[in-house]
């Protein structure tokens, strides 16, 4: 869902609520609060609808990042133990990342990908590989590519 300003914001509301709808599955049927039963719950259940096609519509506002954000700290208050610790330090003890964190890391493995001619069709010359005679640098600068504006003109 985009709307007129190409704004992703109205993603992020459905995405929380049906996470936050699961969360509360979770908490009112399963009795047991270990890690064991509560984290396969939250990655089967939870992270789908926190993280689906994230790449495409990356929250942009920081309210829509808090909101994804609150639902994965009140899913990890959920395990015994972990309580009185803050929200960097539960994640810590769980081998888990944040949410921004995941975001960035599919982002560079898309960018990755890329740039290892992955996505040849759907994203060809849209940026190009910078080449340097130079040996110093980096290897892998992008140089952006032109876009065709006459696109229309050949479709009719």
């Amino acid at each position: 869902m985009v709307d007129e300003k190409l704004d992703m914001s109205q993603q992020c509301a459905p995405a929380a609520w049906k996470a936050n709808c699961n969360l509360g599955c979770i908490q009112s049927s399963v009795a047991s609060r270990s890690r064991q039963g509560i984290l396969p719950l939250c990655s089967a259940l939870l992270r789908p609808h926190l993280e689906s096609c994230i790449q495409f519509w990356s929250p942009q506002h920081r309210k829509d990042m808090d909101l994804l954000e609150q639902i994965q700290r009140r899913a990890m208050k959920v395990i015994r133990g972990l309580e009185h610790l803050s929200c960097e330090k539960r994640l810590r003890e769980l081998r888990l990342f944040s949410l921004g964190k995941r975001r960035l890391r599919g982002e560079l493995r898309a960018a990755f990908q890329y740039l290892k001619g992955a996505y040849r069709k759907a994203g060809e010359g849209l940026f190009t590989r910078a080449w340097s005679d130079r040996t110093r640098g980096n290897g892998f600068k992008l140089k952006e590519g032109r876009f065709r504006l006459d696109i229309r003109s050949s479709l009719l």
